[in-house]
């Protein structure tokens, strides 16, 4: 054999040594026996996720993951836009990139599910361990009984407040300590706004935007249920009863205290008033503690600020938030569920500050330790929060609620609406015209003590 073939024969076999150590060993058949040198490509699964701020992080994790487990983890970036209409399109028509793992919110579970798109869950051991997951966290992702996806991270309304200014109040006061000030209820705000001069910048005590539901909604949250715990069960529907129509009749009279006009703020200008120093209490979700870190590197903001429980109304009358939960869900179409289920518990055990760190979300999994008090004040409000319900249909619910708040704000009567809406919602369900009974308005004392004077 002359110098050339020895050559060509060396190159040939490195290149076989070369594949084998990328790809595998050699492929088995069905018999038992081996085909060597025939290369095996890696498993691969393919994510699909539609927030742009995951992007670093899940890249990382799928390479911690292989690194972990050999098997490939592709995640991509698509479109919010008919996300579900997508995933089922690529799932039937067996697309190469077709998603094996999808992260999608609780409400849009039961669609998923019965579209085919969601598959049960087989080891929830984890995932029903109470230190590992609230009740809220396993309500958001349970439906009938059955857990279909791990909770990634959520999102959830908090009380913000301005700790610098609580600190000059006390200090001008000559009171304990700046936690005399946290408000336990909306009563204590409005007593506080009467008792207390307000530092010179601040324009308004108590603001919030009144025009989105998802800020509006504690004020019933306690008193209403749509699907029951898990929101998925059409013979549980609460809307209209005593303690939701006096809950809501109080938020009409806040009206007069805090001169909130609807067409003119939303969430953006309130949180910008607060970023000027001009609020200092004010209803948030965990995007404000980014939004706010920024600013201060920036030079833009100049406080301290605080995260606490959103405030009861009065001793009497309860609050209770809304949450939406970030599921990782196998595809019911995956051909590769056990390794998509490895990663979804893989991803799901990871460090939540880590995850909080680089995109800003808060993990659903309860921490041994969090990154700072502020993440522990928001996991608070989480686990005593509402999850949205799944119920395809009574997914106009949460704008006809929202209609049926702004009504309410601008002076229409609480009762009536609160009763037209939950004639609508039933009459859906029920396929036929459903009419309550007529309740009595009762009449709530918000400051039995004394009136707060309203802002100007």
């Amino acid at each position: 054999m002359n110098v050339k073939k020895r050559l060509i024969s060396v190159l040939a076999i490195a290149l076989v040594l070369i594949a084998l150590c990328l790809f595998g060993s050699a492929y088995v058949r069905e018999d038992g026996t081996e085909l060597p040198f025939t290369v095996v490509q890696k498993e691969t699964v393919h994510l699909w996720y539609t927030d742009a701020a995951l992007t670093d992080y899940l890249n990382s994790k799928a390479v911690s993951f292989y690194e972990a487990t050999d098997i490939r983890v592709e995640p991509m970036l698509v479109s919010g836009l008919e996300y579900l209409e997508a995933i089922n399109r690529a799932s039937v028509q067996e697309q190469e990139d077709a998603p094996d793992v999808f992260i999608l919110t609780n409400d849009s579970l039961e669609k998923a599910y019965l579209a085919g798109l969601v598959t049960e869950l087989e080891n929830i051991s984890d995932l029903a361990n109470s230190t590992h997951y609230s009740q809220a966290a396993q309500n958001a992702v349970s439906y009938h009984g059955k857990y279909l996806g791990y909770p990634l991270y959520f999102e959830t309304s908090a009380l913000l407040y301005n700790k610098t200014y609580l600190e000059q109040i006390v200090a001008e006061e000559e009171l304990s300590s700046a936690d005399a000030l946290i408000p336990s209820s909306i009563a204590d705000i409005l007593n506080f706004a009467d008792q207390y001069s307000t530092p010179e910048n601040v324009e308004y005590f108590f603001r919030w935007d009144v025009s989105d539901i998802f800020y509006n909604y504690f004020f019933i949250g306690n008193y209403i249920s749509v699907g029951g715990a898990a929101g998925d069960n059409c013979e549980e529907i609460d809307i209209y009863n005593e303690d939701a129509i006096a809950s809501l009749s109080v938020y009409q009279e806040l009206n007069q205290f805090f001169s909130i006009d609807t067409k003119e703020t939303n969430y953006d200008t309130i949180m910008q008033e607060f970023l000027d120093g001009k609020t200092i209490y004010t209803i948030a979700t965990s995007d404000c503690m980014k939004k706010l870190e920024e600013a201060r590197e920036n030079g833009e903001f100049v406080y301290e600020y605080g995260i606490a429980n959103i405030p009861d109304i009065n001793a009497e009358l309860m609050t209770k938030g809304m949450s939406v939960t970030n599921a990782l869900v196998v595809n019911g179409y995956s051909k590769h569920k056990e390794a998509a289920g490895r990663f979804i518990e893989y991803l799901a055990k990871e460090d939540g500050n880590e995850l909080y760190e680089k995109t800003g979300k808060l993990p659903a999994r309860i921490q041994e330790q969090y990154a700072n008090n502020n993440m522990v004040a928001f996991s608070q409000n989480y686990v005593k929060s509402a999850p949205i319900p799944k119920m395809v249909e009574t997914s106009n619910f949460w704008v006809e609620l929202e209609i049926c708040f702004a009504k309410v704000w601008s002076g229409e009567d609480a009762n009536a609406e609160l009763k037209a809406l939950s004639e609508q919602i039933k009459t859906q369900l029920a396929g036929e015209p459903v009419t309550e009974e007529v309740l009595q308005t009762p009449v709530v004392e918000l400051l039995p003590e004394g009136e707060a004077e309203s802002e100007e």
